[in-house]
């Protein structure tokens, strides 16, 4: 079993489509004067400018898969009929993690209290677009390693919280792959701190 890999400086091109999709505009239909799109843009490049993007990563072997409960070799289980679904076909799973980092979070706080609620949800907006696509680059990360060494990855992901998967297992993934080494704190509630920070799970298969 591996050690958690963290990468601290992840770049990624901003998923502008995304994010103006977030904040309910949509392409062809909704119409945007040029002073709105240029609040919008400024304050989308200032969220960019104070997003810190980290993750981690980490692969582990699955001892047991019985179609309600998938136990990892580090002891983890997570009972969940569709996680075990997810990864019938897989021997490992990839826990993955990404946050955005503190600094955002403080924006959209500071913003949200002196009132200026449509830049704090352009923030968030931004921050919830990056976080998600920080996860994307480090699945395309391993993606590219499975692939030399003749595995896939599973295209679907895992989260704690949703589906059958009780939140609660987002400690276990939280203490597997060490959160606290990217500045990520949990609360009693299985709440990750800052806000905008992540955990998944995806499949690793043998290829045909």
């Amino acid at each position: 079993m591996e050690n958690s890999r963290y990468f601290y400086n992840i770049v990624i091109t901003p998923p502008r489509d995304l994010i103006y999709a977030r904040l309910g505009y949509r392409r062809g239909k909704t119409k945007i004067d040029h002073r709105q799109r240029q609040e919008i843009e400024n304050t989308i490049e200032q969220a960019l400018s104070i997003i810190e993007l980290k993750g981690a990563a980490k692969r582990i072997q699955i001892e047991k898969n019985t179609g309600r409960k998938v136990i990892l070799a580090d002891g983890t289980d997570f009972d969940s009929n569709q996680l075990a679904s997810m990864l019938g076909d897989s021997d490992e799973v990839l826990l993955m993690a990404a946050t955005s980092g503190s600094r955002i979070m403080q924006a959209i706080r500071d913003d949200t209290n002196a009132g200026n609620l449509t830049r704090a949800v352009i923030l968030d907006a931004v921050a919830s677009e990056m976080t998600d696509k920080a996860l994307d680059w480090i699945s395309s990360f391993y993606r590219q390693e499975l692939i030399r060494q003749g595995f896939g990855l599973t295209s679907r992901r895992y989260s704690a919280g949703y589906g059958d998967l009780d939140l609660k297992y987002q400690k276990a993934i939280y203490d597997s792959l060490g959160l606290n080494k990217l500045d990520v704190d949990i609360t009693e509630a299985y709440i990750l701190v800052p806000e905008k920070s992540v955990t998944a799970i995806a499949g690793i298969m043998k290829l045909a």
